[in-house]
């Protein structure tokens, strides 16, 4: 079951792009080479299906990069990497005598750096969206089975769960890297935002 319509989605992809290109500017700077990050696919659904969502992509230790985002508008946002997907990546983004075969404390670090921007970029559209003030926690970078990490998200309470889903690849120096961007939602705040990305689209349609 998908929570938001072709249109929504099709709303979404557009906003989320936007945070996209930004976050690519930003990488390129950084490391001095060109960052590309592909048109977003998007699909949401309740939490329980999340899993098998990203079963295929996500087998063996998942790099994830989360950061929770409160205000009217709350809920968790994840950059999700497989283990070989995320040494890559940070490979990618510096000079060759820094780079390494494994995850440590340096390209740890650039790992969650690229999470933190790409996250923030997309929670800062949806808080401009929603013209709400959206806090973000500090990003936390975890080793673990996809189970292991999707048992510890929770954003309080009972309510429903759903998780929009935004499949991407980084494309660095004619290299590609997949990822998933996850972000949790409660109904309330999927709710928020569909009003939203339909008051945008509506503002859109009528320039």
């Amino acid at each position: 079951m998908n929570a938001l319509t072709a249109l929504q989605t099709d709303a979404l992809t557009e906003l989320i792009n936007i945070a996209f290109g930004l976050t690519a500017a930003k990488l390129s700077e950084i490391s001095g080479c060109r960052v590309v990050l592909d048109p977003p696919i998007i699909a949401s659904h309740p939490m329980e299906g999340l899993a098998g969502e990203l079963g295929s992509f996500a087998t063996g230790e998942v790099a994830s990069v989360h950061q929770v985002f409160t205000g009217p508008f709350s809920g968790d946002a994840i950059l999700f990497l497989n283990y070989d997907g995320a040494v890559k990546l940070s490979n990618l983004l510096v000079e060759e005598h820094l780079r390494s075969q494994r995850l440590d404390s340096s390209t740890s670090e650039i790992l969650t750096e690229v999470g933190n921007m790409l996250l923030s970029a997309c929670l800062g559209v949806f808080g401009n969206l929603l013209q709400m003030h959206v806090s973000f926690s500090i990003p936390q970078l975890h080793l673990n089975s996809l189970e292991h990490f999707l048992t510890s998200i929770s954003i309080g309470g009972d309510e429903l769960l759903y998780a929009v889903v935004i499949n991407s690849s980084f494309h660095i120096r004619e290299q590609g890297v997949d990822g998933r961007l996850v972000i949790v939602l409660g109904v309330s705040s999927l709710e928020l935002l569909i009003q939203a990305v339909e008051r945008w689209e509506t503002s859109q349609s009528s320039v």
